[in-house]
């Protein structure tokens, strides 16, 4: 006789393992299936996790060898690339042995393997069947590449390969211009390597606020990394000394040929559902290879659920926990909504790059009326303290209400600063409530105060 629960969660990442604790503390008895043998899924394992580990090991290095010496500590770093990837790992295992101290915590049954829903309701993980009255895929999502194009996770490496590389290349390709190819870009440029950005759109980040995007590209140009933009690969070979390849102007035009040592691909990631046995039993997806869920997070068939980067929405970690909450919340009786425009997103280059909400040629296309206030950090004396002064910040709000209608930051810290304007945002704040609250002095949130304050073009300090 199979084992009953009722909720069995499909994927141990943030959305899978979040929406697990939450069913569990609200009295429901859960399982979480997970293929790997740790937990955490890609964000704890090969993702969010390391990759911030490396960008701060790296961000270290670079400091103490190129700008230690403008406030006076004279030192002569040398890297120790072992270390720094033991470190990164250490990391890794101190959250994955976390999540499942919470699991036990909450009495939530780990269950190890490969999961298929073999019907509405029943999970069999190798030779064992599990029950439930409800089935939540949160199995996340898997790299992709180009046509033709494949990755070895040697020479040709996603970003899972590129956390786990033994030395620094001298060389290296970033195909893609977005969050994770700039990430580990920056994190290999820090470490010695010379990096080459290519983007098939005209600028970087796309889908980010255009003053920001180009205000990126001119400070990582002045860090080093070079750009390609309105550029295609279009090939890519791994040789006995490192990879050739070919690209071309988006638009057509000459061949340029190009020979490094390793070439990262960072053109997107795709929804994970293989495996998972949806067409048998009859989940739809889309077109994009999504599941297709209602505003309950249902799928076509009743008491199977989907939450994360399997379904539409940012391919974010927290936008998949509170997802997993609000799933798990509804699933015992209460309610639970979520604001997809009230989602932040996060680039941790440095300067950090943040924002919410709405940009100026999204607000334009609407034809909606704004104000727009933007103030830069140079003028701010805690950044300066720091030695941090490139970057600004940007706050939009309705022209006839004053509420805020997103925020864009480029500085020290954005990813720590944009989440009072998600709060105010939360609230239907204005721009004139951040700007007549206190902040403290010196610190970086006062920038966010001044620029609430140049919506109303009164700010102090400038």
């Amino acid at each position: 006789m199979s084992e009953k629960f009722d909720v069995i969660v499909i994927g141990s990442g943030p959305g899978g393992y979040v929406c697990a604790i939450r069913a569990a503390q609200l009295g429901l008895k859960t399982a979480c299936v997970e293929k790997r043998k740790t937990l955490g899924g890609t964000c704890l394992n090969i993702g969010c996790i390391p990759s911030k580990a490396l960008l701060s090991s790296s961000e270290k290095f670079e400091e103490a060898e190129h700008h230690f010496g403008d406030i006076g500590i004279e030192t002569k770093p040398k890297l120790n690339l072992k270390k720094m990837m033991a470190f990164k790992d250490d990391v890794v295992e101190a959250n994955t042995k976390g999540i499942e101290f919470l699991f036990k915590k909450n009495k939530i049954q780990h269950i190890e393997g490969a999961a298929e829903i073999v019907a509405a309701g029943k999970v069999k993980v190798g030779n064992d069947e599990y029950e439930a009255e409800s089935i939540v895929i949160a199995t996340g999502s898997d790299v992709v590449s180009l046509p033709g194009i494949e990755i070895d996770e040697k020479k040709i490496v996603s970003s899972t390969g590129a956390l786990e590389l033994s030395e620094v290349p001298k060389s290296m390709v970033v195909i893609g211009g977005g969050v994770i190819g700039l990430e580990m870009g920056t994190v290999w440029r820090r470490l010695g390597t010379d990096v080459t950005v290519v983007e098939f759109l005209d600028q970087i980040m796309p889908g980010m606020d255009g003053e920001i995007r180009k205000e990126s590209e001119k400070i990582f140009k002045k860090q080093g990394i070079t750009f390609k933009t309105s550029a295609k690969v279009t090939s890519a070979k791994a040789t006995a000394k490192g990879v050739d390849l070919t690209m071309e102007p988006a638009a057509g035009g000459a061949e340029e040929k190009m020979s490094v040592d390793i070439i990262l691909m960072a053109v997107g990631r795709k929804p994970y559902t293989e495996g998972l046995g949806l067409e048998k039993v009859g989940v739809e997806l889309t077109e994009r290879g999504q599941i297709k869920t209602d505003e309950f997070f249902e799928t076509s068939v009743e008491g199977i659920y989907a939450i994360g980067d399997v379904i539409t929405g940012p391919m974010l970690a927290h936008k998949a926990e509170d997802e997993g909450v609000i799933l798990a919340e509804m699933l015992s009786g209460e309610s639970g909504h979520i604001d997809y425009n009230l989602i932040p997103g996060v680039v941790y280059t440095w300067p950090e790059v943040a924002n919410v909400g709405k940009t100026e040629e999204q607000l334009k296309e609407e034809g909606v009326a704004y104000n727009s206030g933007k103030f830069p950090f140079m003028a701010n004396g805690r950044a300066r303290a720091m030695g941090m002064m490139d970057g600004f910040v940007k706050i939009l709000a309705d022209k006839a209400t004053d509420r805020v209608l997103g925020a864009h930051i480029i500085g020290p810290g954005a990813g720590d600063l944009i989440q009072e304007v998600v709060s105010v945002m939360e609230f239907q704040g204005t721009a004139e409530d951040i700007a007549r609250t206190c902040h403290a002095h010196p610190t970086l949130t006062e920038v966010v105060k001044e620029a609430a304050l140049a919506v109303h073009k009164r700010p102090i300090h400038i």
